[in-house]
This record gives structure tokens, sequence and C-alpha cells, in this order.
């Protein structure tokens, strides 16, 4: 519970949970694996898809926190685990190494090609921690790793078909989505240390109301690229969704974030809908 003190013995682990970004790794190991389940991967290759994005995520998410801790301490976040003491910048970068270098062989073992793809995108996650962030190119890496991920599902399959077109092209909007939302938050903070990365460039106002575009623009990509009735259904909603955001943003300022969000989820959800058809 909140508030509650913890044992000295265990705050390095909680530091080290906190510290690998739980919620988003959690989602985009969930997301690839029932990504993989519904392209008709058999459970062995299930196993090795979640193992080798969850590997790939943690070492991100390390390497996140570990390059941040200076930053962090000027900014005063509290909340981050390097900042309140929880663990210590030497142990998070630990981490990150570590799970890169378990990441590597894991990929490898969805098929060389598959792996190397994978490698990829976490190589471009890698990138965004090290500077990419602080440049204009910030949205580069997500759109890469977001493209990346699908085409690392769809590799690994028996007979490593191709993935086509319309997956690589609406990974990389929804990462383009992902980027914009995930700095929203903290475009203050960021440009109070110094980072200028293309949010903080366009500043809150402008990249609340940017969010949603790119996923609507996944949307009617996969409308467009697998046509079929469900696809236009969701399609509309995206647009439906995305429109009340912008609207109500003019007296609720969260309003296009949260329909960025809703618009993300249909997504994905027509995403894994496509089932067999990603091969």
């Amino acid at each position: 519970m909140p508030g509650l003190p913890v044992p000295a013995p265990y705050r390095p682990l909680l530091g080290l949970v906190r510290a690998c970004h739980p919620v988003p790794t959690a989602a985009v190991t969930l997301l690839a694996t029932v990504l993989a389940a519904s392209a008709g991967q058999d459970r062995t290759g299930c196993l090795l898809v979640a193992a080798a994005v969850l590997a790939g995520q943690l070492s991100v998410g390390w390497c996140n926190d570990a390059v941040d801790a200076r930053r962090d301490r000027a900014a005063r976040r509290h909340d981050k685990p390097v900042v309140a003491g929880l663990v210590t910048e030497r142990a998070v970068r630990s981490a990150s190494l570590a799970a890169l270098a378990l990441c590597v062989p894991l990929s490898l073992a969805c098929g060389a090609l598959a792996g190397a793809v994978h490698l990829v995108a976490v190589g471009a996650a890698w990138a965004y921690d090290l500077g990419v962030k602080g440049t204009a190119l910030s949205w580069l890496p997500y759109a890469v790793g977001f493209a990346a991920l699908p085409a690392f599902v769809v590799l690994g399959l028996p007979g490593g078909p191709a993935p086509p077109w319309w997956l690589l092209a609406a990974g990389a909007l929804l990462g383009v989505g992902a980027h914009l939302g995930n700095v929203l938050p903290d475009i203050a903070d960021d440009r109070a240390t110094g980072v200028r990365g293309w949010p903080q460039r366009l500043g809150p106002h402008r990249t609340r109301l940017l969010t949603p575009v790119p996923m609507v623009l996944a949307s009617a990509v996969l409308a467009v690229g697998r046509p079929d009735v469900a696809g236009a259904a969701a399609l509309t909603a995206a647009a439906l969704t995305a429109a009340a955001g912008t609207v109500l943003g003019r007296r609720r300022p969260r309003a296009p974030f949260t329909a960025a969000i809703a618009v993300a989820g249909l997504d994905v959800a027509m995403l894994v809908a496509r089932g067999t058809a990603l091969a």
C-alpha cells in the first residue's frame, strides 16, 4: 500500500521494478505475445516472443532511468526510484546491460532475420535514451521500434513470411503517436532540464492536439490495407473519437490525450483481429 515503509532488503528490488517502467513494459510484451498467438504462432514460439520482448523492454526501461538519473535529480523527480533512493544508478545501469545481453540470444532464437529485426527495434529505443530524445528526430526511434515489433512477430512464424506494408506503416504511425503521448506529461520538466525533442519544441498545447492524428492515420492504414466492414467501422469510430477529443480539448486540456489512448486501443484491437492475415 502507498505510504507503507519498504524493508531495506527489498528496496533495491522495488526500485528496479519501478525503474523498468513496468506498465509500458508489460503492455508491449503482452501486445507482442497476443499478436504472435493471433497470427498462428505455437506455444513455444509465443513464449520465445514474450521472453525476447520482455528482455528488450526491461533493458530499455532501465537504460532510460540510468541515463536520466542526473536530469531527474535536477528536476527533483522523487517519483523516480533512483532519485527516491530506492536503487542506485549503477545498479540500474548494470541491470539494463544484463537484460540487453539476454535479449540477443532470446531474439535470435525466434529466427535469424526475425531476431535481427527485433534487435533493431531495441537498438532504436536505446538510441532514443542515449541522445536522440533531445533532437528534432526524437519521433524516429519510436516509429522504427513500433514498426519492427510486429515485423519481428510475423518473420518469426513458420516459413518466415514477409510482413505486409500496411502492418509496418500502421506500426510506425502508432509509434509516433505513442511518442507524443508518452512525452506530453513531462514536457515542462524536460524543457527545464534542456531536453529539446520534437514534442518539447512543439509545446504542450500543440502536442496534445497532435497526439490523436497519427493514431487515426494508423487506423486508416489498417482499414485500407485489409479492407472489411469491421475495419471501416473502427476507422469511423477512431475519427469520431479524435474529433470529439479535439473539440472537448478547448475546455478540458486532457481530452485530446484521452482520445488518443482510446484510438490507440482501437488500433491495437484491429491489429490483433487481423490475426493470420498478418502473414
